[in-house]
């Protein structure tokens, strides 16, 4: 076993923070940040309402490479994006997503889950999967196969696909574009259409592109902090003598 080598770590630079003359960050600057991000990310809204307006591949590429710096177990990185414009491949994908759809509406959902469903104004309807300009399919991949051939697995594969999953959101609407993440059930039939291995395992398809000029939203809202957090914080006890 090799013994671990260590490099020094990046600095952290963001040209929107203003630097003092040591290159730290006051406290001030960092709320700023927060405070912008935040109200940056807050207007981000899942879109079914596509616009066919292509998007360069190249930022296709950007956007998956920065979901690939995302943290995973023991660094192993357990995931495989394809990102799809083919018109044939995307017509195929939702021919087969509907027929998942179709059964889960129909017949496999329970009825607390379409009442859950009924404010988003979902249904077996997917067109969006054919006019959006790109799909992204992205698999996790629980075992990886040695230089020995023999199979091992990957470590924490589903927590590490959900953030790197989460930072390919986020990269898609940094660029201005929307996304939609849509999870028919079971998604077996994506390691058919796009040649992936069996023991790789469909985590998510997601839409990208422009919304429509006319893209509507459900009116819903989302929890507040105090229903989402709590913090548990440090108590100086102060002493009599002050």
């Amino acid at each position: 076993m090799k013994p671990p080598r260590f490099v020094p770590a990046p600095k952290i630079y963001l040209p929107s923070l203003r630097y003092g003359a040591a290159g730290n960050r006051s406290d001030e600057e960092l709320l700023r940040r927060a405070q912008e991000f935040y109200e940056w990310m807050q207007r981000r809204r899942t879109i079914r309402d596509f616009s066919d307006r292509p998007v360069l591949r190249e930022v296709m590429e950007y956007c998956i490479r920065t979901a690939g710096t995302a943290p995973s177990g023991a660094n192993l990185q357990p995931w495989h994006f394809v990102a799809i414009s083919d018109p044939a491949v995307k017509h195929e994908i939702r021919v087969a997503a509907e027929k998942e759809e179709e059964e889960f509406y129909e017949h496999r959902a329970p009825k607390a889950w379409l009442e859950a469903l009924a404010p988003l104004g979902t249904d077996s309807n997917k067109p969006f999967l054919e006019i959006a300009p790109w799909l992204i399919a992205v698999f996790a991949q629980p075992f990886r196969t040695l230089a020995d051939g023999t199979r091992s697995p990957t470590y924490y594969a589903i927590e590490s696909v959900g953030i790197a999953t989460g930072m390919l959101v986020t990269a898609v609407h940094s660029c201005g574009l929307t996304a939609l993440t849509h999870t028919p059930s079971p998604m077996g039939f994506l390691n058919r259409i796009l040649g992936r291995p069996s023991r790789e395992k469909p985590f998510v398809l997601l839409v990208v592109g422009h919304p429509a000029e006319n893209a509507h939203v459900p009116d819903i809202g989302r929890k507040s902090l105090d229903k989402i957090s709590s913090f548990i914080l440090l108590t100086v006890s102060r002493s009599k003598d002050g």
